[in-house]
């Protein structure tokens, strides 16, 4: 926070602006952390929130908008052999696709809300050959969906926004030991499945 804190004083609005577009040319940018401070700097009166949202929308819609041109050009296999380069890593393509099959053109919409998804919505629809117009509609509004949610949620924490980052600080250690538990949970439930349709299959 404090990193992202000199950002805003030095460049103000167009941290926004460029880092949300260079997040979706896959470079490594903390998007959320980024738009829930620039809300919290709203609350101080520091900076505007409708200026904020504009900006945002602007950066995020023009790197995606590079993505789906990228994806369309150079296609699945070019993604796939260069992609780890720029951190768009198989694991990420992989769970685009799986999503994809399971929600649609929901996916798109929703998907920068999702970790390891969001970088790659963009080259799927142009990989998808989607039309500009769908991709408009679909891509366009998620992207400001996406950034108002988080700039009004950072508005509306205002001074608690600290007191979180305090107590996170605080209870580290009990944090990363909770999240290799639920790992460590998930893992096991996943491993019992395999075991399950082995014997299944062994049965037959």
């Amino acid at each position: 926070m404090e990193w992202i804190n000199e950002l805003f004083q030095q460049y103000g609005y167009y941290v926004v602006l460029i880092g949300l577009m260079l997040e979706y040319i896959t470079l490594p940018f903390p998007g959320e952390p980024t738009l829930i401070y620039a809300g919290y700097l709203v609350h101080t009166g520091d900076l505007n929130l409708l200026v904020l949202i504009l900006l945002a929308f602007i950066g995020t819609s023009v790197g995606i908008t590079i993505q789906c041109f990228l994806g369309n050009k150079l296609g699945m296999p070019f993604i796939q052999k260069y992609g780890k380069y720029v951190f768009l890593t198989q694991k990420k393509i992989d769970l685009t696709k799986k999503w994809f099959e399971k929600y649609g053109y929901f996916l798109l919409f929703i998907g920068l809300f999702i970790p390891g998804v969001r970088h790659f919505t963009g080259y799927f629809a142009g990989i998808i050959n989607l039309s500009f117009r769908r991709f408009a509609i679909i891509i366009y509004s998620g992207a400001l969906f996406w950034v108002s949610f988080f700039l009004i949620g950072g508005y509306l924490l205002g001074e608690k926004l600290h007191h979180i980052i305090n107590m996170m600080g605080q209870h580290i250690g009990k944090i990363i030991i909770g999240v290799i538990v639920i790992a460590a949970i998930m893992l096991g439930i996943r491993f019992l499945e395999k075991l399950k349709r082995l014997f299944i299959q062994n049965t037959n």
